[in-house]
């Protein structure tokens, strides 16, 4: 198990090969039971699922090594990643654990973790239970008369749903809007509409039937187009996409365009601002934000910070900057004011309340910047690490030169898949074009493909 297991947002992979297997899990479980009781209370740990068919698998595999080391456990079900930290923290808990691999396809999964703040662990917390699943001989079990115990959990989805409501205020609903719900088939069926039922719009589902294969399917986030098709045929004000763990958004206007997690930022904190209630008139977003978001927050007054990829990194830069709006591109939207992590759910809130509040259709409030053409495209390597190959780094360095203060590109791995995602961006499309063409040949040629 010599692989490092943790990346930029928990441990995920395909469930049974490598190190995603039960008995890692098990082990996961039972190193963080050790680490949480260190500090001599006896841990409660929350734990929520998203719908993949492995989930009840590894659920009992984590919770076997929990209750081994001696932590007491809550179980909450299927509910999005956003309420299950929610959830740690109204319930007072050491630690939660959300069972997802968000937006990857069923047959991954793995596990998110939550501190009892109800943010995600940081790189330091991951080390320290990362070293001891990776010893064998470490020993983190109890006596059996200290073995924890399945308890019952104060708050479950439904207080979440109350919650997410609340964060409209109490002078707004959205009757009069029809909406259509994209769940992808995902933990989202549990809260999504409830919530915007609750708050008196005209709910439409779609993708809404998970049965353990078919979460982020040809739907969703990832896959807009039905969305966008449903939007049209049922003269809808706007949609709504979720991925599998529903922290993730992406609207879709009433004429079925789509707008990204760029575009819902900056609408949300363009609104904030002029109400003077963005902190520290910043916005956090990721080096992967359009540069047309940067230019049109400045033009409002509104300094915009970039992070490294993950919505990880955005929220510990939130937390610093005391700031309160933040996100990615890909559609992680955190409203620092509500939540601890993205949620797509109280995001589409915001938007709608902009909408009723303004009198604005979606494609008027969503259309905040014109897009700097950006072209992304990822790489499946082999083996090694081709961006540490010296050919591959001098590429990169030349296109940036050539590129100059008109573009830029950004290469990275993925946090989460044998993948190297490579961005540019141009003012002129060919330039990208160019520059993602020749970093992919020199990356292809470093790998041996």
């Amino acid at each position: 198990m010599a692989e490092k297991l943790f990346g930029t947002d928990g441990i995920r992979g395909t469930v049974n090969k490598g190190a995603i297997r039960p008995d890692m899990f098990l082990r996961f479980g039972e190193a963080l039971g050790y680490t949480l009781g260190k500090a001599g209370d006896r841990p409660v740990v929350v734990i929520g699922r998203d719908t993949r068919a492995s989930g009840l698998i590894l659920q009992s595999a984590i919770v076997s090594g929990l209750l081994n080391a001696g932590a007491d456990v809550a179980l909450v079900g299927v509910l999005p990643t956003p309420a299950l930290g929610w959830l740690t923290v109204q319930n007072g808990a050491a630690a939660g654990l959300m069972i997802t691999a968000s937006h990857n396809p069923f047959h991954d999964n793995g596990v998110k973790v939550f501190g009892p703040e109800g943010y995600k662990l940081s790189g330091a917390q991951q080390d320290e239970i990362e070293t001891i699943i990776q010893d064998p001989g470490f020993d983190c079990t109890v006596p059996a008369e200290r073995f924890g115990r399945v308890v019952d959990a104060e708050f479950d989805v439904s207080s979440y749903v109350d919650f997410a409501a609340r964060t409209a205020g109490t002078d707004v609903n959205f009757s009069g809007l029809k909406l259509v719900i994209d769940a992808a088939n995902g933990a989202g069926v549990s809260a999504a509409e409830p919530v915007f039922r609750s708050l008196a719009a005209e709910v439409i589902m779609l993708s809404d039937a998970p049965d353990g294969v078919n979460i982020n399917t040809k739907c969703g986030a990832l896959h807009p187009e039905g969305l966008s098709e449903a939007v049209r045929a049922h003269s809808a004000n706007v949609g709504i996409a979720f991925d599998g763990d529903a922290d993730r958004i992406l609207v879709v206007d009433e004429n079925g365009e789509v707008a990204d997690g760029d575009q819902i930022m900056g609408a949300i904190a363009i609104d904030a601002k002029a109400q003077g209630r963005l902190a520290g008139d910043t916005v956090v977003a990721t080096i992967m934000s359009n540069l047309g978001l940067e230019g049109a927050l400045s033009r409002e007054g509104i300094k915009l910070e970039r992070t490294k990829v993950g919505d990880r990194y955005v929220v510990e830069r939130l937390r610093e900057g005391g700031f309160s709006i933040g996100g990615e591109q890909s559609g992680h939207v955190v409203l620092a004011d509500h939540v601890t992590t993205g949620d797509a759910i109280i995001a589409a809130i915001a938007v709608l309340s902009i909408m009723v509040r303004e009198g604005k259709k979606a494609s008027e409030v969503l259309s905040v910047f014109e897009p700097v053409p950006q072209l992304l495209e990822n790489v499946r390597y082999q083996s090694g690490d081709p961006l540490s190959a010296e050919n591959v780094k001098a590429r990169i360095e030349n296109v940036s030169h050539a590129l100059g203060a008109s573009g830029r590109v950004v290469v990275r791995k993925s946090g989460t898949e044998p993948l190297i995602r490579v961005m540019a961006e141009a003012y002129e499309r060919e330039s990208a074009e160019r520059a993602v063409s020749e970093i992919i040949a020199e990356i292809l040629k470093a790998d041996g493909q």
